[in-house]
């Protein structure tokens, strides 16, 4: 492809040499740099690919996109800026896989909580429906039955749209996609065209990287901003938020709730550990998920297919044919008398959801065990939160590491001790080694109670210090139950 293909609808500032030159690669990665490619200088918060650009043309770049120009440039080589890198990037990266996402219907999923339950919900869901699909998601990738490795929820703009292409290739109809606020920061959703989008909510979460609510907030509002009048913009009016990413958008907009008043409605008819009964717009029907959350997910995913189209009897007996999606309120079953539960909650307001959710259906004459910790490197304020949360709303809490990354675990146990009420301390234990604060909570546990163990979910590892060391929540807690039993 010519390089003057690559940069239809890129906003160019100038251009040094002839775009007429042939491009066989496209990388912002000067180490991955091919010959007779085009690398794209980007400004990161780490590390600028500019100081890059001399290294990417001695392994053969031809061709550079960057938003300031090098002082010095090499002959033969077309130097073209623009006034921002990352946006252009994204463009670039769809044009050089020929556009795949306006070749199926691309529904994006964003949000603090529920991306990922909703993503995989639509992609079984469709499924059931007769489609071909596929999926960008935390847990996974896949095009229909192929699962591919995710290595971030939303992935570089050149990995995204080569997997675009090859579900097009694969006959793929529909694609749902996690919408990170990352990535929508990040620019790697630029140049895809939606068919639409949903908002799940929005919480406490990602203030590391944001600094602070509004400005999280906003970023999130800027995919609905970037909908075309073509596509559906679906929201929840359980969160306030809601009606905030709908303001200037041109996409035809909808509305799900399991509370207020909306298009699209819900309510829990019963529910037991095993599943729910639902009625979603006047029609009942079980679903193997449980809680106030997963009957929220379950509508979002009910109300897109009708947006798209879908028969409502036929969309209804899929919803009832889903498994529980992998970390999100998993039952780990066994030989043992105790009900244990693995599940994701890694935030304040899905710690809460979740422990609400057990506190409605338990009977009350067991003993409710969480076990949690909170990431490293991540946002500081949530700690304090959750631990209020944890000791409030259990009757034994144990606080232990979750991903230390590069932080001491103690200290991060620290934080979130400092935010249990005077009247909870005698609740509550902290131990550091994760295995042991889970074979701990085994010990303490009796026939008939229940243990949470939240925070991982479907992650089989720890990260610590740079390294990712294997580790299962749901396999621990397997082995420390059968040991008991």
């Amino acid at each position: 492809m010519q390089l003057k293909e690559l940069l239809f609808g890129v906003s160019i500032d100038a251009v040094l040499g002839s775009t007429s030159v042939s491009i066989e690669g496209v990388t912002s990665d000067s180490r991955a740099q091919g010959s007779n490619s085009l690398f794209v200088a980007i400004r990161g918060e780490h590390h600028d690919g500019h100081d890059h650009i001399s290294d990417a043309v001695k392994k053969g770049a031809v061709a550079v996109l960057c938003k300031e120009l090098p002082k010095k440039q090499k002959d033969g080589v077309t130097y073209v800026q623009t006034p921002q890198s990352r946006s252009a990037y994204a463009v670039v990266a769809s044009n050089y896989h020929n556009n795949p996402s306006s070749k199926l219907s691309l529904i994006g999923v964003t949000g603090t909580n529920g991306k990922t339950s909703i993503v995989q919900l639509l992609f079984e869901v469709f499924q059931h429906l007769g489609f071909s699909v596929g999926k960008l998601s935390t847990i996974e990738n896949a095009i229909n039955e192929h699962i591919y490795p995710a290595t971030h929820t939303t992935p570089d703009p050149m990995e995204i749209n080569s997997f675009l292409a090859k579900m097009v290739e694969a006959g793929v109809t529909h694609c749902f996609m996690e919408v990170s606020s990352h990535g929508i920061d990040q620019h790697r959703i630029g140049g895809l065209q939606f068919r639409g989008g949903v908002f799940t909510n929005l919480t406490h979460d990602h203030l590391d990287y944001h600094k602070t609510f509004e400005s999280y907030r906003d970023t999130k509002k800027k995919f609905f901003d970037l909908l075309p009048e073509t596509a559906f913009a679906l929201t929840n009016n359980d969160d306030k938020n809601g009606a905030y990413m709908l303001q200037n958008c041109t996409a035809k907009k909808h509305s799900f709730a399991l509370k207020n008043t909306a298009e699209f409605k819900v309510k829990i008819i019963e529910h037991d550990f095993s599943g729910m009964q639902l009625r979603i717009d006047g029609i009942e029907t079980w679903v193997a998920l449980v809680g106030d959350f997963n009957a929220s997910n379950m509508l979002a995913v009910y109300a897109c297919t009708q947006l798209l189209g879908e028969n409502i009897d036929q969309s209804l007996s899929a919803l009832s044919a889903v498994e529980p999606v992998s970390g999100r309120f998993n039952v780990v079953s066994g030989s043992h008398p105790i009900r244990a539960i693995v599940d994701y909650a890694h935030t304040p307001d899905a710690l809460q959801h979740v422990l609400e959710t057990i506190n409605k259906i338990r009977t009350g004459n067991e003993i409710l065990i969480t076990v949690f910790g909170c990431g490293g490197g991540r946002d500081k304020a949530k700690r304090p939160l959750m631990g209020r949360i944890a000791s409030t709303l259990s009757d034994k809490v144990i606080f232990t590491s979750d991903n230390p990354r590069n932080e001491d675990p103690e200290k991060i146990i620290k934080q979130i001790e400092a935010g249990v009420p005077a009247e909870h301390f005698k609740k509550y234990m902290s131990i550091s080694s994760r295995s042991q604060a889970i074979k701990t909570a085994c010990q303490l546990a009796h026939k008939g109670d229940i243990i949470l163990l939240a925070g991982k979910g479907h992650e089989t590892y720890q990260d610590v210090k740079g390294e990712r060391l294997a580790f299962d929540d749901a396999k621990e807690l397997k082995n420390h139950l059968q040991n008991k039993s």
